[in-house]
C-alpha cells in the first residue's frame, strides 16, 4: 500500500498540499525570478560535458564519471574555516533526495522527488525558477523504490531530465521555461525513469526502471534537440517467435529457459551509464531478473543475459560492443546498475584505459574498455558466499546452495546483502591518490522462494513472511562504512566508519573525500588517511553525491541534504534544503522547529482471530512494501498505527477503496481488495497500534514506547533498504 495517510477530514486539504505531487503554486505555469547577473550569461557550457574545473558540468562530473573535482583552495589545513554560504529550501516530501546538483554557467540545478526541478543563483543561492512536469500522484503505484530522481543533465543551453512517469523533459537553462517533452517509455507499462541523464554529441542516453513488475529493459538514445529516439537496445530477448530485434538477443535467448518473456525478464538500466569520448562507446549497467529466483524466472539454469552485466554499445548506433555479466543465473537482487567510472590505470608497467565498477555483489571490476578484457575482480568485502570463485575467464562460480529457489522453502541468507555491498550511492575515484571511494555494506539477506509470491506491489516471487530454515551467518567487520579501495593493487587501503554505505562521495584535488554522515551530518575526510576532519550538521540526512564549483576564485561545496532525522518518522520537519559551503561562509540554518510525534489513539481492538489473519495476510501484500512489516516503517512513508483514519471506518475505506489521496501517491485498491478486506486490513493494524500503545517503556529512552513483536515477523523495510533494486 503506497501512502495510507495519517488524516481526519480537516487534513485532507492541507495533505494534498504538504505530501503530494503538486501543491497549488506547482499548478500554474513554472515560477521564473529574472536574476540579471546570470540572465545575460552565454550558455557556451551547456553545449557540451567539457572538462571545466570550475563547474560540475554531467551527473559526475564529467565524462569518466570520476566524481572529482581539481579545486584545491579546500584542503584538510584550512578545512576548519569551511563553513555554510547560503542554502535553498526545497519544498517536496514523502521521497528521497538523490539527486547531484550540477553547476553550469553560473546556475545551480537540482531535481527533486517527483521530478520537479530548481535552478539557483551559483553565487548568492538566489532561486532563479522551479518546474514541475506534473507528474500524477497515483503513478506511486508503479514505483517500485520510491519517489526519487537523481540528477538532470545539460545540453545546448537546456536542462534535461527523466520523470516518474517515463518522460524526457527539456527546459531553457536560464528561463526554465519549457523547450520540449516526449514520452519515453509506454505509458501501459510499469516503467519509470529515476537515473539522471547522459548527453555526448547531441545524443541523450537513458534507461528505465522496472524489472520487479515484470518488465524488459532496454537502453534508448534520443536526439537532444528534439527528444526524437534514435535507437533502442533491449538488455534481455523477449519471445523468440516474434523474432528479434538485435542479432545478439539469438545467442542471449539460448541462455534462457522456460518462457521466460512471460515476466518479462528484467534487466533494466536504470542508473549506471557512462559515455567513454575515445571509443565513442556507452557503456552501461544492466538490472537484475524478473522475478528474483532464477529457477523460477529460467528453469533449469542458464546465465539470463544480459542481465546482471557490463555492456558496451556503440554510442552512435547502439550496436552492440562486447558484455561481462557479474552476475549469471542472478537470484539475489545484484542488479548491475552501480556507477561505471573510467581512468587511465598503470598495470604492470602497461597504461590502460579501464572502466571500474563495484556493484551489489561485492566484486570489484576493473575492465578495458576498448576490447571488454576482464584485467581483475576482487572481492572489496571481506566474504560472498552466493559464489566460490572464478574460473580462468573471470565467470564466477555460482554456489549450488545459493540458487535457493531449488530448494522449497529451505531459504538461502545471502552475503552481500540483496541491498548490496554498494548501491546506487555514487562513489569517486580520485587520481592523486589512486583509490576508489566506496559507499560501502556488509551483511546478508534473508531469501525464501515462491512463486508468484510479492513484496507490496512488486512481483517477486519471495516470500517476506518468511525466513530461511539456517540461521544467518555471523559475519565478522558487518556494517555500514567508507571504503578506499586501490584498483591497482587490488586492496582495500582504508575503512572509515564514520562514514557510511548510503550517501554518495565527492573527492577533490585538496585532498579530501566529502560524505553525508550519520545523524544528519555532512563530513569531509582526508582522501590519504581517511581520517575525519570536518563535519557539520545539516538538520537532514543525506543520500545523494556532493558537487564541487568555483566562482571568482573560490571553491564552493554544494550538497542536497532532505531525509529524515533517524527515528523522527514520516510527520517530522525533512528540513530539505541546497547546502552550499566555502571558506568562510557566514550563513546559518534556521532553529530547527520543534515537533510532537502524533499520539498512538486507535479504537479497542475488534475482529475475531480469523478476520486478523486475513488483515495481516492483505497488509504484508499490498501494504508492508511501503509501510513496513508488522506496522514498522521508515521515515519516508506513514506510520499507519498514528493514522486518525483507524477511528472511522468509513475514512479508510475512502482512502484505501475510493483513492481520496491517490493524487498524494496512495492510489486505490479496489482492484485488489474488498470493502471487507479493507476492514480487516484496519483490525490488523489496530491490533498492531494497541500493542505498541500499551508496550512497557522503551528501555532506550525518548518517543512512543517500542512495539511488541508480532509473532513470526518477516524482513522489516527500512530507509537503507528502500531502494534496494528498480
Amino acid at each position: 500500500m503506497r501512502k495510507l495517510i495519517n488524516i481526519n477530514t480537516i487534513c485532507l486539504t492541507l495533505l494534498a498540499m504538504l505530501a503530494g505531487c503538486s501543491d497549488p503554486a506547482d499548478n500554474a505555469a513554472p515560477e521564473v525570478v529574472a536574476s540579471s547577473s546570470t540572465a545575460s550569461m552565454a550558455s557556451a557550457s551547456t553545449t557540451s560535458v567539457v572538462d571545466n574545473d570550475s563547474q560540475w558540468s554531467s551527473y559526475g562530473n564529467n565524462y569518466s564519471e570520476q566524481r572529482y573535482s581539481p579545486l584545491d583552495q579546500i584542503t584538510p589545513d584550512n578545512i576548519d574555516e569551511l563553513e555554510l554560504a547560503w542554502f535553498g529550501d526545497l519544498a517536496e516530501r514523502g521521497g528521497s533526495y538523490e539527486t547531484t546538483p550540477l553547476v553550469v554557467d553560473g546556475r545551480i540545478y537540482v531535481s527533486s522527488p517527483w521530478s520537479k526541478v530548481y535552478a539557483f543563483d551559483a553565487q548568492s543561492g538566489e532561486q532563479l525558477w522551479k518546474y514541475d512536469p506534473k507528474v500524477p500522484g497515483e503513478w506511486a503505484v508503479n514505483l517500485c523504490c520510491g519517489i526519487v530522481n537523481r540528477g538532470v543533465a545539460a545540453w545546448d543551453g537546456m536542462i534535461i531530465w527523466g520523470t516518474l512517469d517515463g518522460r524526457l523533459v527539456a527546459v531553457d537553462a536560464v528561463t526554465g521555461e519549457l523547450a520540449w517533452e516526449v514520452q519515453a517509455t509506454d505509458r501501459e507499462k510499469q516503467l519509470s525513469i529515476t537515473g539522471a541523464p547522459r548527453i555526448a554529441n547531441g545524443r541523450i542516453f537513458i534507461g528505465e526502471a522496472g524489472s520487479e513488475f515484470h518488465m524488459r529493459g532496454y537502453m534508448a538514445a534520443y536526439d537532444a534537440s528534439n527528444g526524437e529516439e534514435l535507437w533502442r537496445w533491449w538488455a534481455v530477448p523477449g519471445n523468440p517467435e516474434l523474432g528479434f530485434e538485435q542479432p545478439e538477443l539469438e545467442w542471449a535467448a539460448e541462455t534462457w529457459n522456460g518462457d521466460w518473456w512471460e515476466t518479462g525478464g528484467g534487466g533494466t538500466p536504470w542508473d549506471a551509464i557512462t559515455y567513454d569520448p575515445e571509443t565513442d562507446m556507452v557503456i552501461i549497467g544492466t538490472g537484475n531478473g524478473a522475478p528474483w529466483p532464477a529457477e523460477i524466472r529460467s528453469p533449469g539454469g542458464g546465465d539470463n543475459l544480459f542481465t546482471a552485466s557490463i555492456v558496451a554499445l556503440d554510442a552512435s548506433t547502439g550496436e552492440y560492443r562486447w558484455h561481462y555479466q557479474t552476475t549469471p543465473e542472478d537470484s539475489w537482487d545484484f542488479d548491475n546498475t552501480q556507477q561505471l567510472v573510467t581512468a587511465d590505470l598503470m598495470i604492470d608497467g602497461v597504461e590502460r584505459h579501464v572502466v571500474m565498477q563495484a556493484p551489489k555483489n561485492g566484486v570489484f571490476y576493473v575492465i578495458e574498455v576498448a576490447t571488454g578484457e576482464v584485467l581483475s575482480a576482487d572481492l572489496y568485502v571481506p566474504t560472498a558466499n552466493w559464489m566460490l570463485g572464478f574460473d580462468e575467464n573471470f565467470r564466477p562460480i555460482i554456489n549450488p546452495e545459493a540458487n535457493y529457489g531449488a530448494f522449497g522453502d529451505r531459504g538461502f541468507h545471502v552475503v552481500p546483502s540483496a541491498g548490496g555491498a554498494h548501491s546506487w550511492h555514487p562513489m569517486a575515484f580520485n587520481p592523486d591518490t589512486g583509490y576508489m571511494y566506496i559507499p560501502t555494506n556488509y551483511g546478508s539477506f534473508p531469501l525464501v522462494a515462491e512463486a508468484g509470491a510479492k513484496m507490496g506491489n512488486q512481483l517477486l516471487s519471495i516470500n517476506v513472511g518468511k525466513r530461511p530454515q539456517d540461521p544467518a551467518p555471523e559475519l565478522e567487520g558487518a556494517g555500514s562504512y567508507l571504503l578506499a579501495w586501490d584498483p591497482v593493487a587490488k586492496e582495500a587501503v582504508w575503512q572509515q566508519r564514520q562514514g557510511g554505505s548510503r550517501s554518495g562521495v565527492l573527492t577533490t584535488a585538496g585532498n579530501l573525500v566529502f560524505q553525508g554522515t550519520s545523524d544528519s551530518t555532512f563530513s569531509g575526510f582526508r582522501a590519504d588517511t581517511g581520517d575525519r576532519v570536518w563535519t557539520t550538521d545539516t538538520q537532514s540526512g543525506i543520500v545523494g553525491g556532493a558537487a564541487s564549483y568555483e566562482i571568482d576564485g573560490e571553491q564552493y561545496i554544494a550538497v542536497v541534504a532532505g531525509q529524515s532525522r533517524r527515528g523522527a518518522g514520516y510527520w517530522a520537519p525533512n528540513y530539505a534544503r541546497l547546502l552550499v559551503y566555502k571558506i568562510g561562509g557566514t550563513a546559518t540554518l534556521p532553529e530547527m522547529i520543534s515537533y510532537t510525534p502524533p499520539e498512538l489513539n486507535p479504537p479497542e481492538n475488534f475482529g475475531s482471530p480469523e478476520l486478523l489473519a486475513q488483515g495481516e495476510s492483505h497488509y504484508n501484500e499490498h501494504c508492508a512494501s511501503c509501510h513496513g512489516n508488522n506496522g514498522r516503517v521508515s521515515s519516508l512513508f506513514p506510520d499507519l498505527k498514528v493514522a486518525a483514519a483507524l477511528n472511522n471506518a468509513a475514512l479508510f475505506n475512502a482512502i484505501v477503496i475510493d483513492g481520496a489521496l491517490q493524487n498524494n501517491g496512495m492510489v486505490s485498491f479496489a482492484d485488489y481488495l474488498t470493502a471487507e478486506d479493507a476492514n480487516a486490513v484496519r483490525a490488523y493494524v489496530v491490533s498492531l497500534a494497541n500493542e505498541a500503545k500499551n508496550a512497557p517503556p522503551n528501555p532506550f529512552g525518548g518517543g512512543r514506547p517500542a512495539p511488541a513483536p508480532a509473532p513470526a515477523p518477516a524482513p522489516e523495510p527500512t530507509e537503507e533498504d528502500a531502494e534496494l533494486h528498480e
